[in-house]
């Protein structure tokens, strides 16, 4: 998807997020979150949009998060402020393709829910396993297409309509795996209807 197409999206829907889309991935999102939980250390949430998930991590994880949207940048803010998140110490505004973190900063580093309105998927991808540890993990929550079935016919069809959703309905698997870096380590459908997909790759340990 175009930069400013996802811009303008995310916009129009900052206001609505939590109540709309928010509401719908909230499962997902705490089964991530929780699973972030179990590893500890320093984590990047990449697209923390409104700072939904900020909450529930473990007050001991120490959390950067970053986006491409002021509007949501400044509903997180307000979250952190309201609720004393001492743990996460920065949010910042950021386009996922050109992350400004050295290599091998983060434990952990989460995508949810973002890399299929993201340009350039492979792209941040590959940012991503480079700001990430050796050993650590990439975690995502996200909708791939069907392969086959009826909704993978619905998906085809509602494809044309991505900018004014700010959703690519027929997103790819193939195109968040192929980092060489990454290993799939866990892959398995989330709540609603199963039709997310909880998923975890791992980078290779140093040599």
């Amino acid at each position: 998807m175009d930069l400013n197409a996802v811009k303008s999206s995310y916009a129009r829907w900052a206001p609505v997020y939590d109540k709309t889309f928010g509401a719908i991935t909230e499962g997902g999102r705490k089964r991530a979150v929780a699973h972030v939980n179990t590893r500890g250390g320093s984590v990047l949430e990449v697209g923390v949009g409104t700072g939904l998930s900020l909450e529930h991590y473990d007050p001991a994880i120490t959390i950067a998060g970053i986006d491409f949207s002021d509007e949501m940048l400044a509903k997180a803010r307000q979250k952190v402020a309201r609720r004393g998140l001492d743990n996460v110490s920065s949010l910042r505004q950021m386009d996922a393709r050109h992350l400004d973190f050295p290599d091998d900063s983060f434990d952990t580093v989460v995508a949810m829910h973002i890399v299929s309105v993201v340009p350039e998927p492979e792209r941040v991808m590959a940012e991503m396993a480079r700001v990430c540890k050796p050993g650590g993990q990439i975690v995502i929550t996200n909708h791939f297409a069907r392969e086959k079935g009826v909704m993978a016919v619905i998906e085809r069809l509602m494809a044309p309509f991505e900018k004014a959703l700010g959703w690519h309905s027929d997103f790819s698997l193939t195109r968040v795996t192929g980092e060489p870096s990454l290993q799939i380590v866990t892959k398995r459908p989330i709540p609603p209807l199963g039709m997310m997909t909880f998923l975890v790759l791992e980078k290779a340990p140093a040599a």
